[in-house]
């Protein structure tokens, strides 16, 4: 009974009538033995999986023997802030009702403790920036990506310049779907996968940011697009979707690695061209280059299916966190212009009850406390942090 139910679920998820155009089979695209030829098969994506383990394992040792080694010699301490005095009463207070007590709950705890308001409110901001990374782990995450970002950006590109598809975004359609999968590029959509997989896990134990809800949308977008796309072999338009993304990321990553490094003419340089390298790439490019392709021209080539539609409405998601993004980057060059310095992104990578801080010691600092998420992939966009000083 449970064998004749696998079963049922077995066909009815993988439906030719739902994955393939009208008239492709799932045995035209295993091949003729002997041809040499082969197609993207589902089962290749499972090899993701380890490689995401390998992936999170290099950056492990990455941040600890390359990252953190150029960190210091920049500068940077493995410092944490102030840590609040122990206090029984105000941790369970902070651990088990809230970590930003109202006048209310002020006036009871100072009756409580004798001590004046004043103190219990700056024991609270010490006991929430306790919680908060160091300049010297942001750091190391930032420089793990970054690496990675320029890493597989190059390499797409040096791939794509010789693909006819890069050139002629008809090429993704013509004999769609029987277009024979090259080692290279079989290479180079896994290895994304595995990177969004281990940005998908390490979400949980990176940065907190105010903006993770967006990040694991995007993430799942992202690593659905990826899967989808090579399981019903549209992974030629996929690597263009792929290497317009790692344009701008490696821009922001560098922006946030001369803000830890307190080179902030340096920073605000990377961060403007972050801003107009990824706007002019996910509101100009993507749309009337990358959508114009998938929503029209395959239309007029291969015709819709459903699986079509479901592609496709992945992409239009992704324009949607696109639009947001860049509102965002948008509104923090605007403030930038305004002070003459990138002063605040609109993203945080602490808890949002960590938010109020002093004024007088935010004056004194300017830290980009970010991640996106990869990244924007952004991982991680915009949006990565405070410039100004939260930490």
């Amino acid at each position: 009974m449970a064998a004749a139910a696998a079963a049922a679920l077995r066909a009815w998820f993988w439906n030719e009538r739902f994955w393939l155009p009208h008239n492709v089979t799932w045995a035209d695209l295993a091949g003729e033995p002997g041809s040499g030829l082969q197609y993207p098969r589902a089962a290749h994506v499972l090899s993701a999986f380890p490689l995401a383990l390998g992936i999170f394992a290099v950056r492990l040792l990455f941040e600890r023997f390359i990252a953190k080694p150029c960190a210091i010699n920049l500068g940077i301490q493995d410092s944490g802030p102030h840590r609040a005095q122990p206090n029984a009463i105000l941790e369970k207070v902070f651990t088990s009702i809230t970590k930003s007590p109202d006048a209310k709950r002020l006036e009871g705890l100072s009756k409580q403790l004798d001590w004046d308001v004043r103190k219990i409110q700056r024991w609270f901001r010490h006991r929430r920036n306790q919680d908060k990374p160091t300049t010297l782990t942001k750091f190391c995450e930032s420089m793990w990506r970054f690496t990675f970002y320029l890493s597989i950006f190059f390499y797409g590109i040096r791939f794509l310049w010789t693909a006819p598809w890069f050139w002629d975004t008809r090429q993704c359609w013509y004999n769609y779907p029987f277009q024979p999968l090259t080692s290279r590029l079989y290479y180079y959509y896994i290895l994304e996968l595995a990177f969004y997989w281990s940005l998908m896990f390490s979400q949980f134990t990176d940065i907190k940011r105010k903006d993770f809800l967006i990040m694991f949308v995007h993430h799942l977008a992202t690593i659905g697009l990826i899967t989808f796309s090579y399981m019903n072999n549209m992974v030629r338009v996929g690597t263009l979707v792929l290497c317009l993304h790692d344009a701008s990321d490696f821009l922001l990553e560098a922006a946030k690695l001369a803000n830890y490094a307190k080179y902030q003419r340096v920073c605000d340089a990377f961060f403007m061209l972050f801003g107009v390298v990824f706007i002019v790439t996910r509101l100009g490019i993507y749309p009337f280059w990358i959508l114009n392709t998938t929503l029209f021209e395959s239309w007029e080539l291969i015709g819709p299916y459903p699986s079509w539609w479901l592609f496709n409405g992945l992409l239009v998601t992704l324009q949607v966190l696109h639009v947001i993004w860049s509102y965002l980057i948008i509104r923090t060059a605007s403030k930038a212009l305004v002070r003459g310095k990138v002063s605040k992104d609109d993203r945080s990578d602490v808890e949002s009850s960590s938010e109020e801080e002093d004024v007088t010691s935010n004056s004194t600092k300017g830290v980009f406390s970010t991640s996106s998420n990869g990244s924007n992939r952004l991982n991680g966009h915009v949006a990565g942090g405070q410039w100004t000083g939260e930490e």
